[in-house]
């Protein structure tokens, strides 16, 4: 047995302790999932953010992302994950109620667009702070296109609890509970997920057809086939948002950006923020009277690297993340990888969260070491399989330099996690874990059960376009939510906290000390 292989069966024998296993009852979920709105027809809805919602600034649930459009649903951190998805539910039924005959596009890649003038940036308001958010969204519109922009996916949130890390790291890293040892565990959790990161869009890509207006004025060498009108596809893709065509990001390609010790990841971040970049400098300065981004840098801010997992720590108040990671370390990790499941109402199923919670516990036990020269490359490039290719039967990925197919691999990685989901089981009493891994088992043996496998499925049969079947289901979950009753909260919950955005946004435009200029030189030196 391999060292490595030892070291696991070591940790996993001490997870299973009854004063560790009771602390994994504890574990916090959170979800962020994005959507378009659209018209009944299918379109993108060019409206304003409903009033009735609140303010996308200040709300604690309900935001917009890149446009207008792009709504964002947000849960707080939760232990139960049937709460977490009833508090989803609750969110998407008032919204629904509360945006006419619009409804909310159910894929990760957009609907037809005839051109990107059509995607509004989101408005904040008119406080520093909400016009500096617009500003980023132009930096990226003048960067990389709004198109790409307008791609959505869902995001897991995901934290162990304070009381597991001291027996954890005392007994199996024979280490004290500082931040900083909860940091280094973390960001071993970071490299291991990267490693086999492929895994989550061959599950859980859901987009392997797009509408053929997404592909408008752009070359690609992939093997497209048409299918209905005016879509395509690709035979064996999982999940074209993570492709090359997708959120992803070649001017960062470049980036050498360190996962192996927390403050090699703030100042490699740091790099990229503060690096000008000759690419970008064109958009420097005003244009008719306005900036163009925030700043001429290889990233304007943090967020703008696209990556499928990030260290997360909760912000103030205009800290930055960086500063916020240095200062307090990491506190969770926020999961990116995941596509928009079209045949939920609120784009996530349990099974995948249970899965995930496997998935996150098995890259936290497995050791983790330093990434070597090649590493994160070799990582890119299986994603780049799987998210093109990954349900073909020849998909082959690349395991410390030596070929293996994704199937192989992919069992082996199930089998490892078995006794993990076993023990989520038995400390939470239930099956759902051990269940999710069969079913995922199941998808490993049959790529047409993967979401993929069976959106393709219906449109080949049907002859169907995807944004057909797209309208198709936003019907259905539209009706499914309205007829749902609330399970946490409340239309008068929903109707409270957005008049207490509303108070919240006033607030900040009337505390506004100095002007927008003055603002943007205090923060980004322009």
């Amino acid at each position: 047995m391999q060292s490595t292989d030892k070291a696991f069966f070591k940790r996993l024998t001490i997870l299973q302790q009854p004063h560790v296993a009771s602390t994994l009852r504890d574990i916090q979920h959170g979800i962020e999932r994005e959507s378009l709105r659209i018209n009944a027809d299918g379109t993108l809805a060019t409206s304003d953010h409903p009033a009735t919602l609140g303010s996308a600034l200040t709300h604690h649930f309900i935001t917009t992302d890149f446009s207008e459009s792009l709504m964002e649903f947000i849960t707080p951190p939760e232990r139960d994950t049937y709460k977490t998805l009833e508090q989803l539910q609750d969110i998407h039924k008032f919204v629904v109620q509360n945006i006419g005959d619009e409804m909310l596009w159910p894929m990760s890649m957009p609907c037809f667009i005839k051109n990107e003038d059509e995607i509004r940036l989101a408005y904040y308001g008119e406080s520093n702070v909400g016009r500096m958010k617009t500003l980023y969204r132009q930096g990226l519109k003048n960067r990389y296109g709004s198109m790409m922009q307008a791609i959505a996916g869902v995001h897991f949130n995901f934290s162990m609890p304070c009381h597991f890390w001291t027996p954890y790291l005392s007994e199996a890293m024979g280490q004290s509970c500082t931040q900083e040892n909860i940091s280094a565990a973390y960001l071993g959790m970071v490299r291991n997920y990267r490693r086999i990161c492929w895994l989550i869009p061959y599950l859980y890509g859901s987009s392997p057809a797009l509408c053929g207006s997404f592909l408008a004025g752009k070359h690609s060498a992939l093997p497209f086939e048409q299918i209905g009108k005016g879509s395509v596809y690709l035979k064996g893709a999982t999940s074209l948002r993570m492709s090359d065509l997708g959120y992803t990001n070649n001017a960062q390609s470049g980036l050498q950006i360190c996962y192996n010790e927390l403050d090699e990841y703030v100042a490699s971040l740091r790099k990229a923020i503060q690096t000008p970049s000759a690419k970008f400098e064109k958009f420097s300065g005003k244009l008719n009277g306005k900036f163009q981004q925030l700043n001429s840098n290889v990233l304007q801010i943090e967020n703008e690297l696209y990556s499928p997992i990030r260290p997360k720590q909760p912000t103030r108040s205009l800290e930055k993340p960086t500063d916020a990671l240095r200062d307090r370390g990491i506190s969770y990790i926020e999961v990116r990888a995941l596509d928009v499941n079209p045949f939920s109402p609120v784009g996530v199923e349990a099974q995948q969260l249970h899965f995930l919670d496997v998935f996150l516990l098995h890259c936290l036990l497995r050791p983790s070491a330093p990434f070597a020269d090649g590493d994160f490359e070799e990582s890119e490039a299986n994603i780049k399989v799987a998210v093109e290719t990954g349900r073909s039967p020849q998909a082959t990925l690349s395991r410390e330099g030596q070929p293996v197919l994704l199937r192989d691999w992919a069992k082996q990685l199930v089998a490892e996690m078995q006794p993990i989901a076993e023990l989520l089981d038995s400390v939470n009493r239930c099956k759902d874990y051990t269940q999710a891994l069969a079913a995922e088992m199941e998808k490993i043996l049959e790529p047409d059960l993967t979401l993929s496998g069976r959106i393709l499925t219906l449109l080949r049969d049907d002859k169907m376009d995807n944004g057909d079947l797209a309208i198709h289901l936003a019907q259905q979950h539209k009706q499914t939510l309205k007829d749902t009753p609330y399970k946490v909260h409340d239309d008068e919950f929903f109707r409270q906290q957005a008049v207490l955005s509303d108070q919240a946004r006033a607030k900040i435009e009337a505390n506004d000390k100095v002007d927008f200029d003055t603002f943007m030189q205090q923060q980004f030196g322009v």
